[in-house]
């Protein structure tokens, strides 16, 4: 099998970057033939903001260069990561004419939504679902710019009313079964979407030992719940000492001067894992609608229980009282309540952190992450419906 991978890459490093590169690399050790096409948003700052605008709707660049590495290498299949916004949804119609399956993978709710989060004055919103997404625009959803909100939904609406969405893709992949659903809502054809996690690598369970405190590790915004820790960090008080903070981001400030030395700042992968390893429970409390959530199942792969909003894929990951404990998105007295729970009652903690190892090694290892995405790729690659 020979697959080519493209992915826009983000100019602060995310999920969905890390996602890529190791479904990329899962691909390879499998035995498979991987080629990939990679954008990166690094470009804006070189870019006029009309040539920026135009790509968004339609990158004849990316459509271009695409089908030039597609008659180079012949691939069976394209799977897209990110095509926003240096790629766009135009080398769909590339792979159409050469008659190649297309796989995208649903990282965002961007096919739904301008922004990409389904979230307004920090709180879900589902206005544009469905819709034309005008609101936005008006409501300068994205980046707080109505210019930039108008880019975004121009694309949207030109892809949707040209088929790109709903003929050009063979198989959507969904991270959860939450986010299927709002896709189903949404329009795209409800037999073409598939669900199948993230993955991370096997970093082993930490001895029983040492474990104390509570670590929070992500991006330091509004999104993540920042504000509403902050705000349970006050209400526990000196409680609030044990909680560590890793990630950088707009609130990074707010931060420090909460948590003191306990913001440790952007830490490595591997620094993540042993503050894992040596902490009690991750703390999650997303405002915003994940479609998954990987630093939980990153959490679930060391043995540590996560306190998270017990709403959309964050909310289906972890299993209030088995995995974790669900908390109110936006809540800081429920997450402080929580918190404080967690702390005096250490034995509960530690077997809900062994069932999330558990958890884990059932679901998300890469060797069953890979069964999954090559069975998607059989079953596009045997229907045969690209070629109509």
């Amino acid at each position: 099998m020979k697959v080519l991978i493209v992915h826009n890459r983000y100019q602060l490093r995310g999920g969905e970057d890390v996602v890529a590169e190791a479904e990329t690399a899962l691909l390879r050790a499998n035995g498979v033939e991987v080629s990939v096409y990679q954008r990166s948003n690094d470009e804006l700052r070189r870019m006029p903001a009309a040539l920026a605008a135009l790509s968004t709707v339609w990158s004849q660049r990316a459509a271009r260069e695409i089908g030039a590495l597609c008659d180079r290498e012949r691939p069976d299949l394209i799977h897209f990561h990110n095509t926003f916004p240096l790629v766009s949804a135009a080398p769909y119609w590339t792979a159409a004419a050469r008659h190649i399956p297309v796989v995208q993978t649903l990282h965002n709710f961007r096919l739904l939504c301008p922004q990409a989060m389904l979230l307004r004055d920090g709180a879900p919103c589902h206005d544009c679902v469905g819709r034309l997404p005008w609101r936005a625009v008006t409501r300068r959803c994205y980046h707080g710019s109505a210019a930039q909100s108008g880019v975004a939904a121009a694309a949207l609406v030109a892809h949707r009313v040209i088929g790109s969405y709903r003929r050009r893709v063979q198989a959507y992949i969904a991270l959860s079964c939450f986010s299927r659903a709002q896709y189903i809502l949404g329009g795209l054809p409800e037999q073409r979407i598939h669900v199948k996690p993230n993955f991370v690598a096997d970093s082993g369970e930490a001895a029983p030992l040492k474990r104390s405190g509570g670590l929070f590790v992500g991006r330091l915004s509004a999104e993540k719940g920042v504000a509403a820790l902050i705000d349970a960090a006050a209400l526990l008080g000196e409680r609030a000492g044990a909680l560590r903070v890793v990630g950088d981001g707009p609130l990074a400030a707010s931060v420090r001067t909460t948590f003191g030395d306990g913001y440790l700042g952007p830490r490595s992968p591997a620094q993540v894992g042993a503050l894992m390893r040596a902490s009690s429970f991750l703390v999650a409390p997303s405002t915003c609608l994940e479609t998954f959530g990987l630093v939980a199942i990153e959490s679930f792969a060391a043995g540590l229980p996560v306190i998270a909003s017990g709403h959309g894929g964050l909310g289906e990951l972890i299993e209030d009282g088995v995995t974790g404990l669900h908390v109110r998105p936006g809540d800081a007295a429920d997450l402080a309540r929580k918190i404080a729970w967690a702390r005096g009652h250490p034995e509960a903690m530690a077997a809900m952190g062994r069932a999330a190892r558990a958890r884990y090694l059932a679901l998300y290892t890469p060797q069953r992450n890979f069964k999954l995405l090559h069975s998607i790729y059989q079953h596009v690659l045997s229907s045969g419906d690209h070629h109509a």
